[in-house]
């Protein structure tokens, strides 16, 4: 798990600290321009070892790159590594073995960047003093607002700097699960925008709706923000109020989501949840209150914390009718639009949209543990297509991307720093 912690560096480490988000940057472009340039050469291409040598061995003995000298190594060989994984699950993207969204080749980043970050790991001798600072190499002792004590010793943490101008330390640590003790109760949770999650025996959560509640202060910032000149001191200060604004909507979320997600963890042997196609609805007319609810966070936690204290955790299947589904009798409705918030099924029983969805999610949460089996993976709200063996049909010929073994794809790999 991970473990973060803000940090407040002096003027003079925050000047250490930058040397060291420019130096992994450089590094990690020039690793990405290399490649790149031998794939369009048509030359052989260059292993991890060969690259780690080129762009930071070699480069050190360079006037041009004679800095790089100047900051830790690990931290130079991480953001190495960054590129080359980001090469790997592109690779990985056109061959077909990678599960998840499909990635394209590593971009260059930018010092601009809102986030910047440098990872260190053990090799780097990063030490926490008996009085609690974290020593970094390079930079020095960094004071830490400890919230809590690490649960293990730390085998890396990342020094990253948001939008806001705000220092972190994030640590990876060893966490042992910790069994809570049993309980008979368990719950459906069905989310929606109305209501952030309704629960078991019909109680309702009230959306918070923090970034529509944010919105005035927001479009003050962004108007002051459009007011500056381009390039000039007045308009970074105006760009760092419009982050921070921003950034209290995130933790306030963020903490919303946490404490819910404990609460129900604590008070539940088994969740049940389904697997929304929040991507799909992310492009739809509700995209920003969708965005303002943040589900995909919500149910990650509640995934996570469920492992931790051995709890019973099932996602159902997206295609899963919920709301059209009677719970009393079990016949399916033909059609039910958002207006529609309460229904009468022909068995003659009324139904709460929201509250029918929990108690169908319940049963078929249920079913899945007493089947002892998990629902089968849905990627991206798309149903298996049936090979022509099964069909019986001709398949159509390749196109030519596809005869050249190459896939137009989109997006980019974000570091893991």
């Amino acid at each position: 798990m991970r473990y973060s912690f803000r940090i407040d560096p002096t003027p003079g480490q925050r000047i250490a600290l930058a040397r060291a988000f420019g130096c992994a940057r450089v590094v990690f472009n020039d690793a990405v321009a290399l490649r790149n340039h031998t794939h369009e050469q048509g030359l052989p291409f260059i292993t991890d070892a060969e690259l780690s040598r080129l762009v930071i061995t070699e480069a050190k003995k360079r006037p041009d790159r004679a800095w790089l000298g100047e900051v830790s190594a690990v931290v130079l060989q991480q953001a190495l590594a960054d590129a080359c994984a980001a090469f790997r699950n592109f690779f990985a993207c056109l061959a077909g073995t990678r599960k998840g969204p499909k990635l394209g080749p590593p971009r260059f980043r930018s010092r601009k960047d809102a986030r910047q970050a440098i990872r260190f790991t053990r090799n780097a001798r990063f030490v926490i003093t008996a009085v609690g600072r974290l020593r970094l190499p390079k930079i020095g002792e960094v004071t830490v607002r400890w919230s809590r004590c690490l649960p293990s010793e730390p085998s890396s943490v990342t020094v990253i700097k948001d939008a806001a101008g705000r220092y972190f330390a994030s640590f990876v640590v060893d966490a042992a699960q910790t069994p809570l003790p049993a309980t008979e109760a368990e719950t459906g949770i069905d989310v929606g925008l109305k209501h952030f999650a309704v629960l078991s025996g019909g109680r309702k959560i009230d959306s918070p709706r923090f970034l529509r509640r944010a919105e005035k202060n927001l479009k003050r910032a962004h108007k002051a923000l459009s007011g500056k000149e381009k390039g000039s001191a007045n308009r970074a200060k105006a760009r760092r109020k419009v982050a921070r604004q921003h950034v209290k909507v995130a933790d306030a979320r963020r903490e919303f989501h946490h404490q819910l997600s404990t609460k129900l963890i604590r008070e539940n042997q088994a969740i049940y949840v389904e697997d929304l196609a929040v991507k799909g609805l992310a492009r739809t007319k509700l995209a920003k209150s969708v965005h303002d609810a943040g589900w995909a966070q919500f149910v990650g936690m509640l995934e996570y914390k469920a492992k931790l204290y051995h709890r019973t955790f099932v996602k159902i299947g997206r295609y899963f009718p919920s709301t059209k589904l009677c719970s009393a009798c079990g016949a399916i409705a033909e059609a039910m639009p958002l207006t529609v918030r309460e229904w009468t099924c022909a068995c003659g029983v009324t139904h709460d949209r929201d509250v029918n969805a929990e108690i169908n999610i319940r049963a078929e949460g249920r079913r899945i543990v007493a089947a002892g089996r998990k629902p089968v993976p849905e990627m991206g709200g798309k149903r298996r297509r049936k090979t022509p063996a099964e069909t019986g049909k001709t398949p159509p010929p390749a196109s030519r991307g596809e005869r050249r073994g190459t896939v137009d794809e989109t997006g980019s790999h974000r570091s893991a720093a």
